[in-house]
C-alpha cells in the first residue's frame, strides 16, 4: 500500500511526473499504480488529476474496469519514429530488469525517456510494459543513493577527482580519501565504483596494493573537487574484471570442482570465467575447471551448492573449505 506522505518530491514535481506519465503513454493507468509510482495516497492522485485538468485544460479520460479506476490522455497526432515493436520491448525489458539498481528517481527518468520514444511510434508498434517484471527480495534500495550516483557520473564526465566518505562493511567509522572515478558497474544486484586512488591534499602519495573498489551504497558522501585527472589510456575493464571468477582481485588460481544432481546441470548453463572447461561424466556428474581470483567468494559459492559440489583442486583451498565446514558443523552442533 503506498505511503500517504512522501519526501521524494514536492507536489509540483508529482504533478509534472503524473502529466508526463499520462501524456507520453497510450496505456490507461490505474489509480492504484499511479499512487504507487508517485508514492502518495490515491486522494493525492485524484487532486493531481483535477489540477492538471483545470490548469492545463487537458482532457484526461477516466474509465472503470470492475472496481478499479483508470486514467489516460487521448492523443490525436503521433509522428513516426523508425523503431520496431521488438526494439521498444527490449528497451522496456532492460529498464524493468534494472529497476532495483536504478532507484526510484532514475527509474522514473528512464521510464519517461522510453515513453517519449514510444509516443513517436505508430499505434500498433508502441510496445508494452506488461510482459516484464523484476524479482527484488534481497536487493538494495538505491533510491537514497541517487545523489551519490549523479555526483560520480558528473565527476567521470568532467574527469574530476572526488572526495569520498566511505564506510566498509566491517568498519565502525567512515574513512575519507580521494579517488579518480573510472567505472560504475553492477554485479549480483549491487552497484560498484572502480577507481584509482588520488593524492590527499597536503599528504604524500602512497601507491595502494589494490585500486579502490567501492560499493556505492556504502559511500556516505561524494564531493567533486576542482582537481582534474586524465583517464588512463591503458584502462580495460573487461581484462580487469571479466577474465576470471570473483569481483575481488587477488592472485588468480585454477579451480576444479565436481557437481552432482541439479547443480551439475545448473553450472553447465553458465559462464564462470572465459577459460572454463566443462566435462560431463558418466552418471550425470559435471566437472568444471576455471580461473578464480577471490578465495572468499569461491568458498561462499561452493557452499551455496551444499553436498552437490566438491572442490577437487587446488589442494590448499580444499583444506580451507574442509576447515570451514568443520566450523559450521561445530556452530550448529552447539544448538543440539
Amino acid at each position: 500500500m503506498p505511503k500517504k506522505t512522501d519526501d521524494f518530491c514536492s507536489y509540483g514535481q508529482k504533478l509534472i511526473s503524473l502529466f508526463a506519465k499520462l501524456f507520453f503513454s497510450r496505456e490507461s493507468h490505474s489509480l492504484t499504480d499511479l499512487a504507487r509510482m508517485l508514492r502518495c495516497s490515491k486522494q493525492t492522485v485524484l487532486r493531481l488529476v483535477r489540477d492538471i485538468k483545470m490548469a492545463y485544460l487537458v482532457d484526461i479520460e477516466q474509465t472503470f474496469k470492475g472496481n478499479r479506476r483508470y486514467y489516460r490522455i487521448k492523443r490525436r497526432f503521433v509522428p513516426s519514429l523508425s523503431l520496431t515493436e521488438t526494439e521498444v520491448n527490449v528497451l522496456y525489458m532492460c529498464r524493468t530488469f534494472a529497476e532495483h539498481l536504478l532507484g526510484h528517481e532514475q527509474f522514473e527518468e528512464a521510464t519517461r525517456a522510453l515513453l517519449k520514444s514510444r509516443d513517436l511510434l505508430p499505434e500498433k508498434k508502441a510496445g508494452t510494459t506488461q510482459y516484464f517484471a523484476s524479482f527484488r527480495p534481497g536487493t538494495i534500495d538505491y533510491t537514497p543513493h541517487q545523489n551519490t550516483i549523479r555526483t560520480i557520473i558528473e565527476a567521470m564526465e568532467k574527469q574530476k577527482i572526488c572526495k569520498i566518505n566511505y564506510r566498509r562493511l566491517t568498519a565502525e567509522r567512515t574513512k575519507t580519501f580521494y579517488i579518480k572515478p573510472l567505472k560504475l558497474f553492477s554485479h549480483q544486484d549491487t552497484v560498484y565504483l572502480h577507481a584509482r586512488k588520488a593524492r590527499s591534499p597536503g599528504k604524500p602519495y602512497k601507491t595502494p596494493d589494490f585500486d579502490p573498489l567501492l560499493a556505492v551504497h556504502r559511500i556516505r558522501k561524494a564531493e567533486i573537487t576542482d582537481r582534474g585527472f586524465e583517464f588512463p589510456q591503458n584502462y580495460d575493464f573487461e581484462k580487469l574484471f571479466n577474465r576470471e571468477f570473483g569481483i575481488i582481485k587477488e592472485e588468480a588460481f585454477k579451480v576444479r570442482v565436481e557437481f552432482t544432481g541439479w547443480a551439475a546441470k545448473y553450472v553447465a548453463e553458465r559462464i564462470w570465467s572465459p577459460d572454463q572447461k566443462i566435462t560431463k561424466k558418466k552418471g550425470g556428474n559435471t566437472v568444471v575447471t576455471f580461473t578464480a581470483s577471490s578465495r572468499a567468494e569461491l568458498i561462499s559459492w561452493l557452499l551455496s551448492f551444499g553436498d552437490q559440489a566438491k572442490l577437487l583442486k587446488p589442494d590448499w583451498l580444499v583444506d580451507e573449505v574442509g576447515q570451514t565446514i568443520e566450523q559450521l558443523q561445530r556452530l550448529y552442533s552447539e544448538n543440539t
